[in-house]
């Protein structure tokens, strides 16, 4: 039997990194994939499929069995619920890297709907279990982004209980900026890929209040309203404070 080559076997690695699209995916630094290497990056490629939807189209319904989980690799999705009454509440937005389908494993409490042209990694539930066994860097990655996703949680119950609208305004055009500038935009730039109802159903306000919220902004500077749904903060710490309830 040849002798161990470390040399030899990193070399491996590199190579595998080089033929495995994953090692060029533009959502693998904030993905769950961020630690995997080489062999453990192939193997987790060999498990997915790459599916896409557009703007409007579902990854699935609530109320739908879903076997699924996503890593989204492109583009933006909401998530949200009906009420009986027809009421939407939608409970949260997801980006470049984010993870979708930590919950529960009965029906879907909610539905996935792409609110941009978008592309996901999609990976049947007991073939991403297995991956978790094998793969303890993949665990431990997933553990932390849990804990990321609860802390989120967390902001949003203060947010929704107890901020004025333009506080939660504010705290939501701060926390979107910070997302983004971890995806490689520029500070104090935000672009909103969601519309206006929208984000009047995630904060549990009007489109009418959104909308006079955010003309108070712009006749105070807090943001200057650009073209193609983009916004500029001239004042992020500024923004920052009042979403905070310091201003």
């Amino acid at each position: 039997m040849p002798a161990y080559n470390a040399a030899s076997a990193q070399a491996d690695e590199i190579r595998l990194e080089d033929v495995n699209p994953c090692s060029t995916c533009g959502a693998r630094p904030l993905g769950v994939c961020a630690d995997l290497k080489g062999h453990e990056l192939q193997e987790m490629a060999c498990t997915s499929e790459t599916v896409t939807a557009q703007p409007g189209q579902a990854l699935f319904h609530e109320g739908d069995p879903n076997p699924f989980v996503f890593n989204v690799v492109e583009g933006a999705v909401k998530l949200y619920r009906l009420l009986p009454d027809g009421r939407r509440q939608i409970t949260g937005f997801l980006f470049q890297g984010d993870f979708l389908g930590l919950g529960g494993r009965g029906p879907s409490s909610f539905t996935a709907e792409a609110l941009t042209p978008m592309s996901a990694c999609r990976f049947r539930r007991g073939d991403f279990d297995q991956l978790l066994n094998a793969l303890p860097a993949l665990e431990h990655r997933l553990v932390a982004m849990a804990g990321d996703e609860l802390m989120a949680a967390q902001e949003q119950i203060v947010l929704l209980g107890r901020k004025t609208a333009r506080e939660r305004i504010a705290s939501f055009l701060t926390r979107l900026s910070a997302r983004q500038v971890q995806l490689g935009g520029a500070e104090g730039r935000v672009h909103l890929p969601m519309t206006r109802l929208d984000i009047a159903d995630y904060l549990g306000l009007t489109i009418e209040t959104v909308s006079r919220v955010f003309t108070q902004f712009k006749t105070s500077g807090l943001i200057q309203l650009l073209p193609n749904n983009d916004v500029a903060l001239p004042d992020p710490e500024a923004l920052k404070a009042l979403g905070e309830g310091a201003a």
